[in-house]
């Protein structure tokens, strides 16, 4: 059994970015030469969401991004964002993103996929997506693929 591994680096530039990773992490799949074997896609953050879905599609991928505003608003008064009584994990310049926290522990935070004789198993408009739910910042995400 074989394993390769990759960090992919991101950039996003605003909250409900969806940012298309399919191209990537296919071409990643193609360097290792592995045909069978299983892909697993992790996020390193706690205010983000990875989605497998057909967001390519502008106005789908709006539609859910107002699907998670309305399930987590910014606007709700959460406790993560009251800076008088939270006292751990606070650094200079701390933002509110208690609703960025919501809205991802409803978006997975890894996904496995399947290679079979060489092609990442994905349906016909099923396209591999990282959604920032915070503001713009740098992102990880990781890839890690077992197999022969």
């Amino acid at each position: 059994m074989k394993s390769s591994n990759k960090t992919l680096h991101l950039k996003s530039k605003t909250n409900n970015e969806f940012i298309n990773l399919t191209d990537d992490i296919i071409k990643f799949v193609r360097d290792s030469a592995m045909q069978n074997g299983l892909l697993n896609i992790q996020l390193l953050h706690t205010s983000a969401g990875l989605i497998i879905n057909e967001c390519d599609e502008p106005l789908l991928a709006k539609d859910i991004a107002h699907h998670l505003e309305q399930l987590a608003p910014k606007d709700r008064g959460y406790h993560h964002d009251n800076f008088e009584i939270r006292t751990v994990h606070m650094f200079e310049d701390e933002g509110v993103n208690g609703h960025s926290h919501c809205k991802a522990i409803l978006l997975p935070s890894s996904i496995t996929l399947n290679l079979i004789n060489g092609v990442l198993q994905l349906g016909t408009y099923q396209k591999i997506f990282f959604i920032e739910l915070d503001e713009a910042r740098d992102r990880k995400v990781q890839l890690h693929l077992i197999g022969e």
